[in-house]
């Protein structure tokens, strides 16, 4: 047995008792103001994000900081080269953080990034970056990759299609998970923003060009191998896209339900530990929506469907 994913899964069941769970989420859903719904968050394990006057934004992003936390505190309990795989599914807040540069960029706020300590791998020298031109060259020295435009469009779609790359090489246990959202971003682009991809940059971005000429979220799902389909298994319209992530939520959610009761050396409990850290906070982020717009908002049906 090896003592460093023990350590490693003896950690991560410790930060599963820390989660707000499906009745409290419902419960701060059925706030009648986010005001109140912060007084209830409170009495839950998210009780240091609950502070008064806070906005529905500034919420949000200190409930999700609080699982980059947890992926910090669990990469430390494991030796290097077995934190691997959650460094890459925790790369997500270095995506946020790299995402919101560009906005700022752009012109936008400036927003504090997520603290990420040993799970950054370009973040620092990101964050100074002062053009996209800038960025594009730090991103092509690092994990990321080039993402062969400085368009900010083109920048953020390379980034989760890296992202989603990078988890299924290093986090097997996830591969599915990767591949499913990967199918989500596609019908997304092709569906909702119009934007079609041509083989140069399908190859570049190491997709399979089968599915270029569906016309139809139907006849994408035909073509996409069935470690990918599966995420749009509820979808047919573009109008329905949306129940599409909900979907994907709920299967990493019941896969890692499983993981975590593997046994204690066993690298997928760590794995499924921080999936479903992830789901409870997007449950409660859901919830703190719902609440913010006292119930008449398209995030109750989200959050009906992540419970």
């Amino acid at each position: 047995m090896n003592p460093g994913w023990i350590a490693g899964g003896v950690r991560a069941r410790l930060l599963l008792e820390h989660r707000a769970g499906v009745e409290t989420a419902q419960e701060l859903g059925r706030s009648p103001s986010l005001a109140r719904a912060l007084e209830v968050l409170a009495g839950t394990p998210y009780a240091p994000v609950a502070s008064a006057g806070q906005r529905l934004e500034d919420a949000q992003r200190a409930v999700a900081a609080s699982v980059a936390f947890s992926c910090r505190v669990l990469a430390a309990w494991l030796p290097r080269d077995a934190a691997v795989g959650i460094r890459a599914m925790a790369s997500w807040f270095e995506l946020v953080n790299i995402e919101d540069r560009i906005a700022y960029l752009e012109g936008g706020e400036l927003r504090p990034p997520f603290e990420l300590g040993v799970l950054s791998s370009v973040w620092e020298a990101a964050g100074d970056a002062g053009s996209l031109d800038e960025l594009r060259r730090v991103l092509g020295r690092s994990v990321w990759g080039d993402p062969g435009s400085d368009e900010p469009q083109e920048i953020q779609l390379w980034l989760r299609v890296s992202w989603a790359r990078r988890v299924a090489r290093q986090a097997p246990g996830a591969g599915s998970w990767a591949d499913g959202a990967l199918a989500i971003l596609l019908a997304a682009e092709m569906f909702v923003a119009g934007r079609f991809f041509d083989p140069p940059v399908a190859r570049r971005l190491g997709l399979d060009e089968a599915w270029r000429d569906a016309t139809t979220i139907q006849a994408l799902r035909e073509r996409l191998p069935g470690r990918a389909a599966w995420a749009l298994a509820s979808v047919d319209e573009p109008s329905d896209l949306w129940r599409a992530e909900p979907t994907w939520w709920r299967r990493v959610g019941s896969d890692a339900e499983s993981m975590t009761r593997r046994r204690l050396d066993d690298p997928g409990v760590v794995l499924g530990a921080v999936a479903l850290l992830a789901l409870d906070a997007m449950r409660v982020n859901a919830a703190l929506a719902v609440a913010a717009r006292a119930g008449a908002s398209p995030a109750a049906e989200v959050l009906d469907a992540l419970c």
